[in-house]
């Protein structure tokens, strides 16, 4: 049995676990974006009690400076190619490169390195040309041919990054138009595609001579050079120093008051945070829910926090097509009733300290197919959950704990990857599920490998699956019957109209076209449940006070963090006043 496993970028489990002719935009950054861009002088009045009596002074933000930055983890490799499987890399490749195209804050595909693309009407070619004057780090023009060989990489046999990028790409003819234009033509219409094209793209003359095999052992990832919003500082070796420098591409930024962000890692959250409480560092990136007590435990300490593109939903095993002996869950009364017994709300406050964000259905509020009043919320209902197992024969013999249906216990196989967090979570839920009258057994895998491996399987009853969608809303992959067998329908949810509504929406180009499949997938979800979404995550970053004018954008992708860059100052003046 084979799957594809590409596009499940992290999981944990509990259970086991047309647009027709030219689309025309803006060069970016626009105008708008580089006026919020700009540096913002900005003062504030500090009050300190002396114990005299008031002692006021105003705080005078100046230009220069190095704001330092902290992250668990250190970067592999550089490289937009290789970058999928590393978090720390993904962060840095995103501050450093640029796609053809990125994704706004609706879930929207906005022009980057591209200045405007057209679609032929049958939906098989795609011709992007590029924005004039682009330009790499190091000077040197940005041409299509730069773009030609980064995707033609991902062609080759021998290509060592995702193998479902791979896949993807062998299927593509690219041809190089001119030095301004590039072509992409597809077996057939899939508008997903435009995803694959968010991908950044190398500078072809640094990498002569490297093939796709040899592209790990590179040297570029020591000193990677793009076109995206952060420049590299080579003069110190970050593989070397523990740290990276990089510096705001004034092409992107305009005047921005910092002169660099020093991103410095960190083997694990304790040490990171014992630099934060001495000052050696300014932020803390990327917080864990289990450490927000020890942090806002600092004294001065800001926490900002934004919808991040992940979410956690439980998996119910429905099991194989044509299966002998269905799973308990294939019955819908059972996945409804364990459905209504978790608390949400209280896991999110008691497991992840307050850093998650409730969410229902499969899509997230980032992507133009969300569509809440088609899912609506799952109150928690603990009696109401009870009593529908009773509606389903499930009952509780005189003096047992345990229910039962013709003459069968409802016990349910609970395995989780064993992380303090997973442990926490399938506590309190299969806490919840005992209370109504389920025998529960918790199994931990040792390993993503053994976790796979159980999935894949399907030995399980319940699975909870972190997961980061496809930021396009194409969800073929994960819930269409083919996927029950050769991609990731775990559940193996068995719904013929929601995989037609799934296949029909991939092959459309525009959104109003594919919207009305999107939204008949998601009343078949609803009525069918096949899972029940938890949470959506957050990306939490704490900050010293003693930054003026620090707030984050949206993080729909890392550099978003810096939207207000022009803001920022670590460099202030202290100037003694009289109290108002």
């Amino acid at each position: 049995m084979k799957r594809n496993d590409g596009l499940l970028l992290a999981i944990s489990v509990l259970g086991l676990l047309l647009v027709l002719g030219m689309v025309a935009f803006p060069s970016q950054p626009d105008e708008a974006e580089q006026e919020t861009n700009q540096a913002v002088p900005v003062t504030r009045i500090a009050v300190v009690n002396t114990g005299d009596g008031d002692r006021c002074s105003v705080l005078t933000p100046e230009q220069g400076g190095t704001l330092f930055e902290g992250i668990v983890g250190a970067p592999r490799f550089l490289n937009p190619l290789l970058s999928d499987p590393y978090v720390v890399d993904r962060q840095l490749v995103d501050l450093i490169f640029d796609g053809l195209t990125r994704i706004d804050e609706n879930g929207r595909f906005q022009p980057a390195l591209a200045h405007d693309w057209s679609i032929s009407e049958d939906g098989l070619s795609i011709r992007f040309r590029l924005r004039e004057g682009l330009t790499w780090h190091d000077g040197q023009p940005v041409t299509a041919g730069d773009v030609a060989f980064t995707y033609g990489l991902m062609q080759d046999d021998n290509f060592p990054g995702d193998p479902a990028l791979k896949t993807l790409w062998q299927s593509v003819e690219i041809n190089l138009i001119d030095d301004g234009t590039i072509e992409f033509i597809l077996p057939e219409p899939y508008s997903p595609f435009l995803e694959a094209t968010t991908r950044g793209v190398l500078p072809a003359h640094l990498l002569e001579g490297v093939t796709a095999a040899t592209l790990p052992s590179s040297n570029f990832h020591g000193a990677p050079v793009g076109t995206g919003p952060f420049m590299v500082d080579t003069a110190v070796s970050w593989q070397e120093s523990g740290e990276i420098r990089l510096l705001p591409n004034p092409a992107y930024w305009g005047d921005v008051p910092l002169d660099a962000i020093v991103w410095r890692f960190y083997p694990d959250e304790a040490s990171m945070l014992a630099d934060f409480e001495l000052g050696a560092i300014d932020t803390m990136l990327m917080v864990s829910p289990e450490m927000i007590p020890q942090v806002t435990a600092v004294p001065g300490v800001q926490l900002f926090t934004d919808a991040a593109p992940r979410q956690t939903m439980l998996l119910f095993n429905q099991g194989y097509p044509e299966q002998e002996s269905p799973p308990v869950l294939s019955s819908l009364a059972l996945r409804q009733a364990l459905s209504m017994a978790v608390d949400r709300t209280a896991l999110i406050d008691k497991v992840l300290n307050g850093q998650g964000l409730l969410l229902d259905g499969p899509f997230l509020p980032s992507t133009w197919a969300y569509n809440p009043a088609l899912i609506p919320p799952q109150p928690y209902d603990l009696e109401g959950a009870a009593a529908k197992l009773e509606e389903a024969g499930w009952v509780l013999p005189e003096g047992g704990r345990v229910r039962q249906k013709d003459e069968a216990s409802l016990t349910l196989r609970v395995i989780a990857l064993d992380l303090p967090v997973y442990r926490q979570l399938v506590d309190e839920i299969t806490g919840s599920w005992e209370a109504v009258g389920a025998d529960v057994s918790a199994e931990w895998a040792g390993s993503m490998a053994e976790l796979q491996s159980l999935l894949v399987s399907q030995q399980f009853d319940v699975a909870l699956v972190d997961v980061a969608p496809p930021r396009d809303p194409d969800q073929y992959d994960f819930w269409s019957q083919e996927a029950i067998v050769r991609g990731q329908n775990y559940a193996g949810w068995n719904n013929r109209r929601a995989s037609e509504s799934l296949e029909s929406a991939r092959q459309l180009w525009p959104q109003d076209e594919r919207r009305p499949y999107y939204n008949t997938f998601l009343r078949l979800f609803n009525n069918d449940w096949p899972a029940l979404t938890l949470y959506q995550h957050v990306n939490t970053v704490a900050a010293h006070d003693s930054l003026i004018g620090f707030e984050i954008g949206r993080m729909f992708a890392p550099r978003d963090r810096y939207q207000h860059l022009g803001q920022w100052y670590v460099n202030v003046v202290e100037t003694a006043v009289a109290c108002p």
